[in-house]
């Protein structure tokens, strides 16, 4: 029963997506192409100006388009 839990719990995680106006860096790092350095500058971006929708997470220096369209659909701003 526990090991069935388990695979369930990680199962939704797949699937769900990451807030991140309150993503852990760990989170962040689950990401496409976010790495530790993009990480840290969301995590301080979002301290001045939280995200309002997902697509102002291309105002963080070093997130364009190309890295936008590859975790539009694992992202959302609660």
């Amino acid at each position: 029963m526990k090991k069935l839990l388990i695979l369930f719990l990680f199962v939704v995680s797949l699937f769900a997506k990451i807030d991140i106006n309150k993503a852990t860096m760990e989170e962040l790092h689950s990401l496409e192409g976010i790495g530790h350095t993009k990480a840290v500058a969301i995590m301080e971006y979002r301290k001045a100006h939280p995200f309002k929708q997902k697509e102002d997470i291309m105002k963080v220096k070093g997130i364009g388009k190309k890295i936008f369209e590859k975790i539009k659909d694992d992202i959302k701003v609660k």
